[in-house]
């Protein structure tokens, strides 16, 4: 099953040092990113040999929401609206045209060999949320977060691809970006709980997600991905028995090496480390702090790629149709 780490790789082809470093540290999944993307026949070899590398159909990750944050692009691959914007647009038809996206998206990740997406956000927008993350959010209230986030989720996994909810248990009350600072938030706990929190409780049945890198200064000192209360937090009150992963143990709002990141995360109950930036200095130092997958770990990878499954048979062509004519205004009625 591997180690409990995902690792992504430095350019469009394996190098040889790549190639025996992960045959050697065996990482559960990698991660894609755009300096990893030329074209559909390029992305398939990757895909092909970091497979081969561990040996197994390794899961293979990628950020496809759509918007800034989309690593496959024109002129090979769909250009998508930031998720907020679409939202806006589709107004009471938003849901449907979610689905309508992802089951699309899926159908262009799995033909390169991509079968897991970090999506959808699940963060509530607001006034404050930082402009980093703010378009990237599916809406502004709990019930609309969850019904797109919902149908995005739904039509991912119709198509073969496994969607992971993220910022558990929320990122949308940050005014800093944790790519570059610790957010704090200092929201009581009760407050969280009708608000923040309530869109992951309602999605607590899918199969992965990401925690997000913010201090909750009413709950801890430590940022959620290293906080052991959190961590319980989101298994015992938000009801997440998914595989849980840590977002990207590079972002600056974590302190220390990559060791100490790795080990704060899996001690806090993080089932997985994320390291992004394919550095392998930096991998390597992940790679002797992240043990075996534990044995509840392995438990809940078991259960997500469980429901890696074939996609749906259909007709990609009229499900083109229809989103342009929703999004044009064809579909109110």
């Amino acid at each position: 099953m591997g180690a409990a780490a995902i690792f992504g790789c430095e350019g469009v082809d394996l190098s040889p040092r790549e190639r025996d470093f992960f045959r050697e540290s065996d990482p559960w999944g990698f991660i894609l990113f755009g300096r990893n993307i030329e074209d559909p026949q390029q992305v398939t070899r990757l895909t092909s040999s970091l497979r081969d590398a561990v040996g197994r159909d390794a899961p293979i990750l990628i950020d496809q929401e759509g918007g800034r944050v989309q690593r496959l692009r024109a002129p090979h691959w769909r250009e998508w609206a930031a998720p907020l914007d679409q939202a806006a647009l589709a107004g009471e038809n938003a849901a449907r045209s979610f689905w309508l996206r992802a089951r699309i998206m899926a159908d262009e990740l799995r033909s390169v060999g991509i079968d897991v997406n970090c999506a959808p956000t699940c963060d509530l927008a607001s006034w404050i949320t930082h402009p980093f993350l703010r378009n990237r959010c599916l809406g502004s209230s709990v019930d609309q977060v969850v019904a797109n986030a919902r149908a995005t989720a739904d039509g991912l996994l119709a198509g073969g691809v496994l969607p992971v909810i993220k910022h558990i248990p929320g990122h949308g009350r940050a005014v800093a970006d944790s790519h570059k600072n610790l957010p704090e938030v200092g929201a009581d706990l009760n407050d969280l709980r009708h608000t923040d929190f309530a869109p992951f409780a309602a999605l607590a049945d899918l199969p992965m997600g990401m925690t997000a890198h913010i201090r909750f200064s009413a709950l801890d000192s430590a940022p959620a991905t290293q906080s052991a209360r959190m961590i319980g937090l989101i298994r015992d009150e938000i009801g997440f028995d998914g595989l849980l992963m840590s977002d990207d143990i590079g972002m600056e709002a974590l302190s220390g090496g990559p060791g100490t990141r790795t080990r704060a995360a899996l001690a806090a109950g993080c089932d997985l480390v994320l390291h992004c930036n394919g550095e392998m200095g930096a991998m390597e130092e992940v790679a002797l702090a992240a043990p075996a997958l534990s044995a509840q770990a392995q438990r809940r990878a078991e259960a997500a790629l469980d429901r890696r499954l074939p996609p749906d048979a259909v007709d990609i062509a009229a499900l083109d149709a229809e989103f342009e004519a929703l999004m044009s205004g064809g579909g109110h009625g």
